[in-house]
């Protein structure tokens, strides 16, 4: 009997694993980091349910880390075959896990040198060389046609629109004379976004797994464009700067995308804007190679020269010394920093800095996981730990949710909507219970379709 097992992402919005087995071969969709709560983070340490050599291949939704994470430790761990992804999503998972591992290095290293961790020494969880080495297995796939993996399993790719080369799943199941289709949604995008094209239609399938990160809320629909000019400008007049935690895929470009706009077409002063992040800025190029996804407008420019990433006065800072340098400075400007939700890198020396001057502002952009630094600072705490110090909160917290990547539920409820059948059974997923529950009582009551969130490790049968 054909199987589903939920090896992450039920019950929280991270750690993204999914394993299919039918006459005996594995297939796992997604192999993401659990973040967040030290309790989700230690699942990162545990060994998997099944061993990592009896899967026969992984294949990939998007590049985010909590889907792509920790391929590292799978293949550290015995995972030998081939990796399939569409071929942006393979070039942004060649930068984000060497840059997971270097990270894991460097908070390792810094851990040790201050002494503030419980483990002597502390330990990354995979280094940067293992990243490296779990990348040659990856294989970009041609998403114009199915993937045909074995007689038991085989794959159709559609755009999710959530950042570049994301796609939703469909993979066919034939044992014993019989087929089922499974539909992974992936992480669904939104319609009318800044760079990316909307979500693709699709019909359906037998069993669907879908997110649920915004399942309980509406995204705002008030003019951000102006809610940030006029943010960025009282900070400037304050003196301050503005430090924006951001995902290095997706954000980051939608952020200098709206920048560009904003001050070209005269709605905000020019202001130096500093992207302290190496890997966003890699990606950024990547985001310039790659069209596939691209909507009209954003098409339109670069056909006619334009630079869509690339607002005045923009600086990349690649180097350390240049990070450490920003430090340092005291005019007024803005810092885009990775990681999105300040649970690692440059952006950590960045808010250590300014958190504690109420003429600075920190500004989140994206998603804050529970248990994150960035949901401690956004929740209206005193103090957040960085570095093993209790840092005292007093610039001013702004959130803009209105760039989310994550379809809001009517977006989702429309995306579904569109489907020609009705699943057998819907599985919510990748949220957290809140908002899990919440839209499973929206496609249960609008839709009525037969819907649950499943546990984390259960394991479900696929019947034909």
């Amino acid at each position: 009997m054909a199987t589903l097992q939920f090896l992450g992402a039920a019950g929280t919005v991270t750690g993204s694993k999914y394993l299919l087995e039918a006459a005996g071969e594995r297939l796992m969709i997604d192999c993401g980091l659990f973040q967040g709560p030290k309790e989700l983070r230690l699942r990162n340490w545990n060994p998997l349910p099944v061993a990592p050599a009896s899967v026969q291949w992984l294949v990939l939704t998007h590049a985010h880390l909590d889907h792509v994470g920790y391929i590292p430790r799978l293949v550290k761990d015995g995972f030998a075959a081939e990796i399939l992804a569409t071929p942006a999503t393979g070039e942004l998972a060649r930068l984000t896990l060497p840059d997971s591992g270097h990270l894991q290095e460097e908070d390792a290293d810094y851990a040790n040198l201050k002494k503030f961790s419980k483990h002597a020494p502390a330990l990354p969880l995979y280094t940067e060389v293992d990243a490296v080495n779990s990348l040659k297995k990856l294989r970009a796939i041609d998403e114009t046609k199915p993937v045909e993996l074995s007689p038991h399993f085989s794959l159709r790719f559609f755009r999710a629109g959530h950042i570049l080369g994301a796609r939703s799943i469909e993979v066919t199941v034939r044992e014993n004379g019989s087929a089922r289709t499974v539909l992974f949604s992936g992480d669904l995008g939104r319609y009318h976004q800044l760079i990316i094209r909307e979500p693709e239609a699709v019909e359906g399938g037998d069993y669907l797994l879908v997110e649920s990160t915004y399942g309980d809320r509406l995204h705002p629909t008030d003019d951000y464009r102006a809610r940030l000019a006029a943010l960025v400008e009282a900070t400037q007049r304050r003196g301050g700067s503005v430090i924006i935690p951001s995902f290095a895929i997706g954000r980051t470009q939608e952020l200098l995308y709206l920048f560009r706009e904003l001050v070209t077409r005269g709605q905000m002063p020019a202001t130096p804007i500093h992207v302290d992040s190496p890997m966003a800025i890699d990606v950024t190029e990547i985001y310039l190679r790659h069209h596939e996804d691209h909507n009209l407008e954003t098409t339109a420019l670069e056909d006619h020269g334009a630079r869509p990433f690339a607002p005045p006065e923009v600086h990349f800072d690649r180097t350390r010394e240049e990070s450490i340098a920003l430090n340092d400075a005291r005019e007024p400007m803005v810092i885009i920093s990775a990681s999105g939700m300040a649970t690692g890198g440059r952006v950590l020396h960045h808010l250590e800095r300014c958190l504690p001057d109420a003429r600075n502002t920190v500004l989140f952009v994206g998603y804050q996981g529970e248990g994150t630094r960035g949901k401690t600072i956004q929740s209206g705490a005193k103090f957040v730990k960085i570095h093993g110090q209790a840092v005292p909160i007093r610039a001013h917290v702004e959130t803009i949710e209105n760039l989310s990547a994550h379809g809001d539920y009517s977006e989702i409820l429309h995306w579904l909507g569109r489907f020609r059948k009705a699943p057998k059974q819907t599985f919510i997923v990748h949220g957290e219970p809140g908002p899990a529950e919440s839209l499973r009582q929206k496609i249960s009551q609008q839709l009525r379709w037969s819907a649950r969130a499943p546990a984390y490790l259960e394991k479900v049968s696929l019947d034909p």
